[in-house]
């Protein structure tokens, strides 16, 4: 199975790790680009964090055309895994980039894993309208 791995760009490290065990048990991963040249050294967390906080993050995501090409991915892939962890205060966030790949996933008849339960936020009825399968941490459970 080929599983395609969505979640904040903070979570890069953490992203690594699932996609490491999910190897480990046999499927095909694939992660954020911008999560892969973090780990490449192409450029540093740091940057992307102050990047977001001064409101011009979106200047990255339009040079390397970041929507469309997670878009081909999930395509391509059975299944998105959304890493979903603690993040401004918000209990297993779902940011806006998860939530449109969601989406993607849902229009392409996807399967959907939520790593955790799904978080209280404005769009969570959205989110369970989609009917993600809840890992509640356990990557054994995926099939």
């Amino acid at each position: 199975m080929k599983i395609a791995i969505c979640g904040s760009l903070n979570f890069t490290y953490e992203i690594k790790k699932i996609a490491d065990d999910l190897t480990m048990l046999g499927f095909d991963v694939s992660i954020p680009v911008s999560s892969e040249k973090i780990l490449r050294g192409e450029f540093s967390l740091e940057e992307i964090k102050q990047e977001k906080e001064k409101g011009y993050l979106h200047k990255r995501a339009i040079k390397y055309d970041s929507i469309r090409a997670y878009w081909k991915v999930i395509e391509n892939s059975d299944a998105v895994l959304i890493a979903n962890f603690d993040k401004n205060k918000i209990k297993n966030y779902i940011g806006g980039n998860s939530f449109l790949e969601m989406g993607f996933a849902h229009i392409l008849n996807k399967k959907i894993f939520l790593l955790n339960e799904i978080p209280d936020m404005i769009y969570s009825d959205e989110i369970k309208s989609m009917q993600p399968i809840i890992l509640n941490g356990e990557l054994s459970k995926i099939n």
